[in-house]
């Protein structure tokens, strides 16, 4: 029995899932890399132990603005409007994806991509859970105690 549950440790402590959440900021790109080279092996000194190891890269798109007739700012956005932001939205998320991925190409590793939207903290929080992560890493604006 406990053969068992010390191999079942074994397992978990060998397959680990590290949530990144990248933006379009230097903040975050520089925290990927700190990941990659303080948590990651180089792929030519420990490949076995990058097999084990599940890179997950979440961007969060901010949530579409919602407008009502009584705070309206004199101007309703049309369909080609949202549209194009949406369009410039999704080309954000490709972009900051690319530029995270160019990162992780060095490195042999499994590497997932999730893009979430609505309010950053409460999206990396859901994913972090539901993603069952055993780390997130990410970087800091230097915002200071009140904004976070």
């Amino acid at each position: 029995m406990d053969t068992e549950s010390s191999s079942d440790d074994e397992k978990k402590m060998m397959n680990k899932r590290i949530v990144v959440a990248v933006d379009e900021s230097e903040e975050s790109m520089y925290a990927l890399s700190w990941c990659l080279h303080n948590l990651i092996q180089f792929s030519h000194q420990n490949k076995y132990e990058n097999e084990n190891i599940n890179l997950v890269l979440l961007y969060v798109k901010p949530p579409p603005p919602v407008y009502s007739s009584l705070d309206a700012p004199g101007y309703f956005l049309g369909g080609n409007e949202i549209a194009t932001m949406e369009k410039y939205s999704k080309d954000l998320a490709t972009s900051v994806m690319c530029k995270a991925e160019m990162i992780c190409r060095d490195f042999d590793i499994k590497v997932e991509k999730k893009i979430g939207t609505g309010e950053a903290k409460d999206v990396i929080c859901l994913a972090v859970d539901k993603l069952r992560a055993d780390m997130l890493v990410m970087g800091s604006h230097d915002y200071g105690f009140f904004k976070r």
